[in-house]
């Protein structure tokens, strides 16, 4: 006789009457596929896991390093304490705590610079009280809690924004895109240095009337003006192909400078169009807007006609390469110089999609004008160092 029964983990076990003792039944062995989507589904969980962890001790940290500045500003107010107290909060911790790091007297006075800087940001606002000539001064107003985007990146990140921006404002935009981009600590500071928080949506576009709500807010976060090729040493009579060149020549630091989310698809794109052709200067897709991105480069100053060439390519775009899911492709057309008025009356009436900005590049237009003309080309400082070199017998 044999007779099914089920272990404590639920196993399916067979008993048989000439035996008399329990047999397991053989488990089949899972398909490989079934398998390997397990196995991504549990690394999943565990990256997600580890990220949470981490940005839990990060908030941990900086909270507490908060609350050390706080203790240290409050004594100072209340009891008069000196610069020496940071000296011995640096030494004694360690008697307690072994190999505690993070506790310098340097790091220390960060603290206190972080709960000041935070805490106290806003300026002193004085109340005249009306009735006997009296007034009364506010103290600044202090924060109970860390804005969220400043408790959600590394304490490097914190004292590298304390130590280069003073604006309140200005920090905590770095804050938020610092936590939204992933940026490291050197890319926070070259966009810093570069000023992005002044740059960023500073085109001139008409994506307002072109483009639903949420894809027009989208598209002007990605676009800025005026946009810093810095990496580019170009003379001001350059031609527009050599402009071209010199971006892809650097591609990366080109991707840098236009921002997340965009992919390079290709240089001089071929558009046929009723027998002719016509070629794009430089397209992308953008990941976030779904969309491709036109962009058109111009060595000169903007000119109304050049939103009509771009119209033209944007159609054609959207005929011949857009696909169903994409969103409306979008035209960007970068010029060395341009006036804000000529260019909202260009797009005013535009249907389609696009954005006008400047660009700058180094290091000829760092220079004083009465210089920039005066300066060797590449070709003839080539011709001069060969000049210099010694015969060879």
């Amino acid at each position: 006789m044999i007779r099914f029964t089920h272990n404590r983990c639920g196993a399916p076990q067979v008993t048989t009457a000439k035996q008399n003792r329990l047999t397991p039944v053989t488990t089949p062995t899972p398909k490989d596929k079934d398998y390997q989507g397990l196995l991504r589904d549990i690394k999943s969980r565990i990256r997600a896991a580890q990220i949470r962890a981490s940005l839990s001790v990060n908030r941990e940290l900086i909270k507490l390093y908060w609350d050390v500045g706080e203790m240290i500003v409050n004594r100072q107010r209340v009891e008069g304490w000196g610069r020496s107290i940071v000296d011995k909060l640096a030494a004694d911790p360690q008697k307690n705590f072994r190999g505690i790091e993070g506790f310098s007297p340097r790091n220390i006075w960060r603290m206190r610079a972080f709960y000041l800087a935070w805490a106290c940001d806003r300026p002193q606002t004085t109340v005249t009280k009306r009735g006997r000539g009296r007034s009364a001064r506010m103290a600044p107003r202090e924060r109970e809690f860390l804005p969220q985007a400043v408790a959600e990146i590394p304490w490097g990140h914190n004292v590298m924004l304390l130590e280069k921006l003073k604006d309140s404002v200005q920090r905590t935009w770095y804050a938020r895109q610092a936590t939204a981009n992933g940026w490291s600590r050197s890319m926070l500071d070259h966009w810093i240095e570069s000023d992005l928080y002044s740059r960023q949506g500073q085109a001139v576009t008409n994506f307002k009337q072109a483009l639903l709500p949420a894809q027009s807010d989208l598209a002007n976060e990605i676009v800025r003006d005026p946009y810093n090729f810095d990496f580019l040493t170009l003379r001001d009579q350059v031609a527009e192909r050599e402009l071209e060149n010199g971006l892809l020549a650097h591609i990366r630091k080109f991707l840098i400078e236009l921002g997340a989310g965009f992919a390079f698809v290709g240089q001089q794109v071929h558009l046929p169009v009723d027998g002719e052709d016509f070629y794009i200067d430089l397209l992308f897709y953008h990941l976030k807007l779904r969309s491709y991105i036109v962009i058109d480069l111009k060595t000169t100053p903007f000119k109304p006609e050049y939103a009509g060439k771009m119209n033209f390519y944007l159609s054609a775009v959207d005929d011949q390469l857009r696909h169903t899911d994409d969103k409306l492709s979008i035209g960007l057309i970068l010029c060395r110089t341009r006036s804000k008025v000529v260019a909202e009356y260009a797009l005013r009436n535009v249907g389609t999609p696009m954005g006008i900005a400047r660009y700058t590049t180094q290091l000829v237009e760092s220079l004083p004008a009465e210089f920039k003309g005066s300066l060797p080309s590449p070709k003839e400082l080539e011709a001069e160092l060969r000049s210099d070199e010694p015969e060879v017998n």
